[in-house]
């Protein structure tokens, strides 16, 4: 006898194929799912993506020429919308792409904001002057000094003599925290506004060092 032939059987092979349907929901509810978490990554993704490009970026520092402010290794935020909303302020410490004339293998650098569009920078007695005034620099060593020349090549713009500058219009002297040991303003002239990436305005790493600029 078949199983269509016999009425129990044939009820019970109904009751397994009703159990059976709800399989093919099951696995829809798990592509939903699996879509869902795609869709949630790919934002999450999109969303670093927008920060990092347009907001907030990690710059680690890769020599001595910050120090003491900064040490090999550190890690830095540097914020993109700083000079969207003020002026470049003197004393910042800023990231910036390497000018065309450095001809340096490091494609950004970090250096502090010295001397503003305009002014007179000069060095004097193992001190920066600003149009004629010393400059207080207390993120400095006390026992470091500045010594020129402020140009170390002739050519570059705004040079007066090797120990003088006038910045030019729309450019900005900045400097290493460690004088003897940075490839800056001294060497590769004022910097143009438009290289600026941004401010460094926090160091994250290490965790014992972190804090603000």
């Amino acid at each position: 006898m078949s199983i269509e032939d016999d009425p129990v059987l044939s009820e019970a092979a109904r009751s397994v194929e009703v159990v059976d349907r709800p399989e093919p929901a099951k696995q829809q509810s798990t592509v939903r799912n699996v879509a869902e978490w795609v869709v949630i990554a790919g934002g999450a993704l999109l969303v670093a993506f927008v920060i990092k490009t347009f907001v907030l970026q990690a710059f680690y520092i890769p020599s001595l020429s910050m120090a003491p402010t900064l040490k090999i290794n550190d890690r830095v935020l540097v914020n993109k919308l700083s000079y969207d909303l003020h002026d470049v302020r003197r004393g910042d410490v800023v990231v910036f792409e390497s000018p065309p004339n450095d001809g340096s293998a490091t494609k950004d650098l970090i250096k502090r904001v010295i001397g503003l569009p305009g002014e007179t920078v000069e060095a004097r007695d193992g001190h920066i002057l600003i149009n004629g005034q010393v400059l207080d620099e207390p993120y400095l060593d006390r026992d470091v000094q500045t010594r020129g020349p402020m140009c170390q090549i002739d050519t570059l713009p705004g040079c007066e003599g090797q120990d003088k500058i006038v910045v030019p219009k729309d450019r900005y002297f900045v400097l290493g925290d460690n004088r003897a040991n940075s490839r800056d303003s001294r060497f590769i002239g004022a910097i143009s506004g438009s290289l600026i990436i941004g401010r460094a305005f926090i160091r994250v790493w290490p965790v014992t060092a972190i804090g603000l600029l």
